[in-house]
């Protein structure tokens, strides 16, 4: 099973946004099923399989997450995040700011869902699972 220094190792490879296919890939060869980004502390909780979890604890102070949801603001921060211009503090802001409550990367469906305070779906991209 996975640990979290495997995990911190993994994302410290990741620079920009075009670097996150990559660090799907490795993070599902270590038997991570699925994580969830929670964007108002950077907390993340990382599962594996037999209910195998766990909390990384709160990364940075408290973001305020936008009560009105943009996913037209979200598809451009992600966009652009993708593309390298924003380092993911900016990203995490932008999101927030669009209403991003969480998302969720699915290892197995290799899906990344974004969702606001209510709980709804705003976007959700399929991973790339080649040319990296």
């Amino acid at each position: 099973m996975f640990t979290e220094a495997q995990l911190k190792a993994a994302h410290a490879k990741v620079k920009t946004g075009a670097d996150f296919p990559k660090y799907v890939q490795e993070i599902k060869e270590l038997d991570l099923l699925r994580y969830e980004y929670i964007v108002e502390d950077g907390r993340t909780v990382y599962y594996g399989a037999n209910d195998f979890k766990i909390d990384s604890g709160a990364r940075y102070d408290l973001l305020p997450i936008s009560q009105k949801s943009s996913p037209a603001d979200l598809e451009h921060t992600i966009k652009i995040h993708q593309q390298g211009q924003t380092d993911f503090m900016t990203f995490c802001r932008q999101a927030a700011a669009a209403g991003v409550e969480k998302w969720t990367i699915d290892t197995q469906k290799m899906m990344c869902t974004y969702y606001d305070l209510a709980g709804n779906e705003m976007v959700a991209e399929p991973i790339p699972q080649t040319g990296y």
